[in-house]
């Protein structure tokens, strides 16, 4: 299995740079071949601009990006940082997204990766989307740090239920047509909830956290994905179909 892991995080030694070297180190051992995508250390740029298109192939006189960055697909002009990123979302039959939670999302430059990266035309389409998306086949898995403990993150936790924080990335990947696992959070990185005990226990606390990500690891093969509805469970409305099977799973 090809895996390939976007680190967003702009301190290589950091505890998500350790969560990356965990994963390298296992799924080696499984076998699989792993390639480390660190947006920070190549300086990828987030921001989708015109300077970008120095030839517009819509119109010069007023940049609209999905416009754009369909025609280019279909010239095989996009910038050189996609196009790189493009080929190895190809290669990839996995891909891990390794971040801290900031400001209740994914850092900016994730953020603009999304933005850049899942051009319009080449990797969705009024047409192409969901169950019916670019990457069907391959599988994504969502790897992120908090500050604050997991009780916090709780349906009536102080810091707000983790599912809804996660819930726009998660659909972005099912989206563009990716099998989407569970997401694997480390909480409490920063010492919440025990950063007034020795450093003993917050050292130990952060071993079990890379602990616990490589058993998960060594059976993400059995797994299976977060079931999403699709086209054939929506009405012409969009909205649920009262004999669709996630409407009696969810009550």
């Amino acid at each position: 299995m090809n895996v390939l892991i976007v680190l967003a995080h702009p301190e290589r030694q950091s505890f998500n740079g350790g969560l990356v070297d965990v994963a390298l180190q296992q799924l080696a051992e499984t076998g699989c071949s792993v390639e480390v995508d660190d947006l920070y250390a190549e300086q990828f740029d987030p921001v989708e601009r015109s300077e970008r298109y120095p030839h517009p192939a819509v119109d010069a006189g007023y940049f609209y990006p999905l416009n754009e960055q369909r025609a280019h697909y279909e010239q095989h002009s996009l910038p050189l940082d996609v196009q790189r990123e493009l080929a190895r979302l190809e290669w990839a039959d996995l891909v891990i997204f390794q971040f801290p939670l900031w400001w209740h999302a994914q850092p900016a430059i994730l953020k603009g990766w999304f933005d850049r990266v899942m051009v319009y035309g080449g990797r969705y389409s009024s047409r192409m989307r969901y169950d019916h998306g670019y990457y069907r086949g391959k599988r994504a898995l969502l790897s992120v740090s908090t500050g604050s403990p997991e009780q916090a993150f709780q349906p009536f936790g102080r810091a707000g239920n983790m599912v809804h924080w996660l819930w726009p990335m998660l659909s972005s990947l099912y989206y563009v047509g990716f099998d989407v696992l569970a997401p694997q959070v480390s909480y409490g990185i920063q010492g919440g909830g025990i950063r007034y005990q020795e450093e003993s226990a917050i050292t130990g606390h952060l071993e079990r956290c890379k602990e616990a990500w490589f058993e998960r690891l060594s059976s993400l093969s059995a797994e299976l994905p977060i079931p999403f509805a699709g086209w054939d469970d929506w009405d012409e409305h969009g909205v649920l179909r009262h004999t669709a099977p996630l409407r009696w799973r969810l009550g």
